[in-house]
């Protein structure tokens, strides 16, 4: 904020963003919450450009016509959608007005997980409970003296309860990063000591798979990023690479910078994934081969889990994938700037 704006500097000690518009509409000053949200520099800018919303343009003339106060919720579209509240406040005779903007994204990202988790959760569970349950009531009837039989269906028991831990963690995941994917995280992390991590997490996984995990590059590649996650990002990958294209007997992870980007790749060379199957492979659920993936312990939201940690940082995953060839998914996280 300038020397110009010191009548208004007041609005930089409120704790929701703040904007003051003249009676042009014009932005005079806004704090540094106001910016955030919107994702530019405010002041100078005509407020029906930032805020296009109807709703939000006939509140304003309301409140400059009788002079009173007005509430509205906009969606600011971007990137990253963010769900507002804006209150309208008239400042006086001469059309200025102060708006307040509180971010409701966080809190109606809540209630959307608290329905998807109950929708997601009980469909999916619902064919392992199923097995269960049958399998008790074997237990209790026919086989209930055979030890044998017992061995077996305890061992059936115990994958199924381990197939929906698996799932419950991966929705607990899921929606933890949802949560927070309007909050851009910036810390240091090198590429290259991710891809290193996650090689030594799997390694058992490889070992028993038969296939060798090679990293192609070592030169330090530093992007702006949660390490926690994006080590879930490449360990999700290579989990796939290994369990789905293991039949080309090897993987290959590889780390460069591209542009103002750092990109780390992994690629399989194994049987490959159809064309028609690529633009789904990041939906909830979404599986080429569910018995498969199934069998292999997937829960279908492996990349799905990759997609959201990749909008939380302003990244993108890319896919390229021929029958035949194998597959390499690749994901670009804007490099580090100190």
């Amino acid at each position: 904020m300038t020397d110009t704006d010191k009548p208004y500097q007041l609005i930089n000690a409120l704790p929701d963003g703040a904007i003051v518009v003249d009676a042009a509409g014009l932005i005079m000053a806004a704090n540094a919450l106001a910016e955030d949200a919107l994702g530019l520099k405010l002041p100078g800018v005509n407020v029906t450009a930032v805020l296009r919303n109807t709703a939000f343009s006939e509140a304003l003339a309301q409140a400059r016509e009788d002079g009173s106060p007005q509430t509205v919720d906009i969606e600011v579209r971007g990137r990253t959608p963010r769900q507002l509240s804006a209150h309208l406040a008239p400042m006086g005779k001469d059309g200025e007005v102060l708006i307040l903007l509180r971010d409701l994204t966080r809190e109606q990202a809540i209630e959307k997980m608290r329905s998807d988790f109950v929708a997601n959760a009980s469909h999916e569970m619902r064919t392992p409970l199923a097995s269960i349950m049958g399998t008790i009531e074997t237990l209790q009837g026919a086989a209930k003296n055979d030890a044998k039989a017992r061995d077996m269906f305890l061992e059936t028991m115990l994958g199924q309860a381990r197939r929906m831990k698996r799932l419950i963690d991966d929705l607990l995941t899921l929606s933890r990063i949802e949560l927070n994917e309007h909050v851009r995280p910036n810390a240091k992390v090198s590429l290259v000591d991710v891809a290193r991590q996650a090689k030594s997490n799997l390694s058992s996984l490889a070992k028993e798979a038969k296939v060798s995990v090679e990293i192609a590059s070592t030169s330090a590649v530093e992007v702006a990023g949660d390490a926690e996650e994006l080590l879930q990002v490449v360990q999700n990958l290579l989990e796939n690479a290994i369990k789905y294209g293991g039949s080309g007997g090897r993987v290959e992870i590889s780390c460069e910078q591209t542009g103002r980007d750092g990109t780390l790749s992994v690629r399989d060379f194994g049987k490959g994934i159809a064309e028609v199957h690529i633009p789904r492979l990041t939906e909830r659920f979404y599986r080429v081969n569910t018995q498969e993936s199934r069998q292999r312990g997937g829960t279908g939201l492996g990349l799905a889990i990759v997609k959201h940690i990749m909008l939380r940082h302003r990244g993108r995953l890319d896919i390229d994938s021929d029958l035949g060839q194998g597959s390499a998914f690749s994901v670009s996280i804007p490099l580090y700037n100190s």
